[in-house]
């Protein structure tokens, strides 16, 4: 995989096409409670939908897709809903992960592993293992994840491999150990189901990200609604700390655009 750099550091070449788009896919249990059913049915719908934006993506030339499956504060639910998103995501790796070798498309799952059980861990391991070499859409499933854990998690795995580095060190040596070290930082975000906030997701890559909000519940979220997303995304204006007046004259600061 390459190594992106930082865009607080080097201007990321901007195109009509989201490079990364992130995605919270929220809304599931509204969803169902809409129809009188039970929750259960909202995440299932809920994997159909993910499908469905994985599909359009790929058909976009969308090169990563990032989706929150599972947050870290997600394990405050009832138990019997922990349970089964668990057991869903489960059935999910064991269901779709030869048809997502099939596209070419390369599965990564970011998050802390250590409360899963080992079946779970392992099919994660063999999804991971099957599709690393696939050089289509790279899909990644942040599940038992947070922001302020990934910063944490990548701080603690530097100083341990580089304890000189302690009390010194800048972005460029923290960065290959964040979990997302793989991708170049989200050019899109959108958040479904109506909430208006980031809730703990990325927070170290979409530091320059463009934010978009939807009240589509997540099992409604289609391919239109993707693009009404890349239609908002393409009609702003990406200065990365610049002026105006320097994007219209193609003017750029120090540093260069990342390749």
């Amino acid at each position: 995989m390459p190594s992106f750099q930082s865009s607080t550091r080097v201007i990321p070449n901007a195109s009509g096409v989201p490079r990364h788009i992130a995605i919270i896919m929220d809304g599931n249990g509204r969803w169902a409670k809409k129809r009188f059913l039970p929750r259960a049915a909202g995440h299932q719908r809920g994997v159909e939908a993910l499908r469905e934006t994985v599909k359009a993506c790929r058909e976009l030339d969308v090169k990563y897709l990032t989706v929150f499956a599972f947050s870290s504060e997600n394990w405050r639910r009832p138990a019997d809903e922990v349970s089964f998103l668990m057991q869903l995501f489960l059935k999910m790796l064991e269901r779709e992960v030869a048809k997502l070798h099939e596209n070419n498309i390369c599965l990564k799952i970011i998050g802390d592993r250590s409360h899963f059980d080992d079946q779970l861990n392992r099919r994660i391991a063999e999804a991971e293992q099957l599709t690393a070499d696939n050089t289509g859409l790279t899909l990644t499933i942040a599940a038992n994840y947070g922001g302020r854990w990934d910063i944490m998690q990548a701080v603690r795995a530097m100083l341990r491999d580089k304890p000189e580095l302690s009390g010194n060190f800048s972005e460029l040596e923290l960065e290959p150990y964040l979990s997302m070290h793989y991708a170049p930082e989200p050019d899109l975000f959108i958040r479904t189901g109506g909430e208006q906030r980031i809730s703990n997701f990325l927070l170290w890559q979409m530091a320059y990200t463009e934010l978009y909000f939807t009240d589509t519940l997540w099992p409604a979220f289609d391919r239109e609604a993707l693009q009404a997303a890349i239609r908002s995304y393409q009609s702003r204006e990406r200065r990365f700390g610049r002026t105006s007046e320097q994007l219209r004259s193609g003017q750029a600061p120090e540093g260069k655009a990342d390749a």
